[in-house]
Formats: C-alpha cells, structure tokens, sequence
C-alpha cells in the first residue's frame, strides 16, 4: 500500500486549503483512515479520522473548522481545511488508525501546510 498526501500550500491565518490522500492499491481493507500531522520540533498527532461507515472524530483544535471524509470508489481521503491558524503549521501524512505497520505502508513525505501572515 502506497499512501500520497497532497495539497499542502502556503497560507495565510483565516485562508482554506484542502488536503488529499491517494491510497494506491485499494483502501477498502483499511477499515478507519485518518490524517496526522507533524508540527516543526513537535510529535506527530492524530488530526482526524475516518471510519469505513462514515464515523468521524477530530482533535478538539481543529473540530469545527476541519471536515474528513473518504470515497472507497476513489481510493481517496480528504481533509477540508478552514479557517486555518499559525498553529496548524506542519507536515500532514494521512494513513490508517492505528497506523500500518511499516512493511504494509510508509508514511511517505507528506504535505506541508504553512500557515503565516
């Protein structure tokens, strides 16, 4: 399984950016997907996720203003993006909750969200 994160940007606080993840191979055996992400010095966190039947839970920062969803048919996941702060500034990797285990996928690059003014 290969997992690309893209649509990272550079904005400005208050701007919107939508986030895509591409599952190649096929993203109906991973039952929850979720996006992380990784802020300069700081551990990767669990931003949202996604369930197969369409059950979402988010990190209380960003609840209201982020929206996740997937569409089996694509391969794909979304992370809707608004109202961003200086604080969402980071690498965003989507992949499964729990992770999956490295020999199954990579967390790849990521995409880099900066928010500045």
């Amino acid at each position: 399984v290969q997992l690309q994160a893209s649509g990272g940007g550079l904005v400005q606080p208050g701007d919107s950016l939508r986030l895509t993840c591409v599952v190649l191979n096929s993203m109906r055996g991973i039952p929850t997907m979720a996006w992380y992400r990784q802020a300069p010095g700081k551990q990767r966190e669990l931003v949202a996720s996604v369930s197969g039947g369409g059950k979402t839970e988010y990190v209380d920062s960003v609840k209201g203003r982020f929206t996740i969803d997937r569409d089996n048919t694509k391969n794909t996941m979304y992370l809707q993006m608004t109202n961003l702060r200086l604080e969402d500034t980071g690498v965003y990797y989507c992949n499964g909750r729990p992770p999956l285990p490295v020999a199954i996928a990579s967390w790849g690059r990521g995409t880099l969200v900066t928010v500045s003014s």
